[in-house]
């Protein structure tokens, strides 16, 4: 069985919480499931905004979910599954094959919001990769970068 603290984790944090108590940004373990061969996928909370106060745009949420589908892509090749937007507008679920260690996410998280203060365009925001490519602004992906590495220290504390 998964030590969660052992990979760094509050045990309390895991799964659905009560959305009123939630701080932002923060990164927590949602949840985690072994397939029938042993490998694990872990399901982890990128929240940038709290719940029912604060909202991305659009085109906020989209050009900085390429910036991570392209970061994770990156630097977790042999883990990254998969980026999803939240419904809510305010961060992303991200899904991860046999990697749920949070010191190797925290720092590949912070590695690509440091990618995305430096980059001169949007990773993937052209005709021939994306179905709405004329709504991204790098200025907005990287004021939202710089807020979320700006509040780094409190990551971890989710209520």
């Amino acid at each position: 069985m998964i030590n969660i603290e052992q990979l760094g984790w509050e045990a309390n944090a895991i799964g659905e919480l009560d959305h009123r108590l939630l701080k932002a940004p923060h990164v927590k373990l949602r949840s985690f499931t072994q397939g029938p061969t042993g490998g694990m996928v872990y399901a982890v909370d990128l929240r940038i905004n709290p719940p029912n106060v604060a909202f991305l745009s659009s085109t906020e949420m989209h050009s900085f979910e390429h910036f991570l589908l392209a970061g994770f892509q990156k630097y977790m090749p042999q883990n990254f599954i998969s980026i999803g937007l939240m419904g809510c507008q305010t961060g992303f679920y991200l899904v991860l094959f046999n990697e749920g260690r949070a010191e190797a996410i925290l720092d590949v998280y912070e590695k690509i919001l440091n990618d995305i203060l430096v980059a001169s365009e949007v990773p993937y925001a052209n005709i021939a990769q994306c179905g709405n490519y004329k709504n991204h602004s790098l200025e907005l992906a990287q004021q939202l970068a710089k807020r979320v590495l700006d509040a780094k220290p409190n990551w971890q504390q989710v209520v």
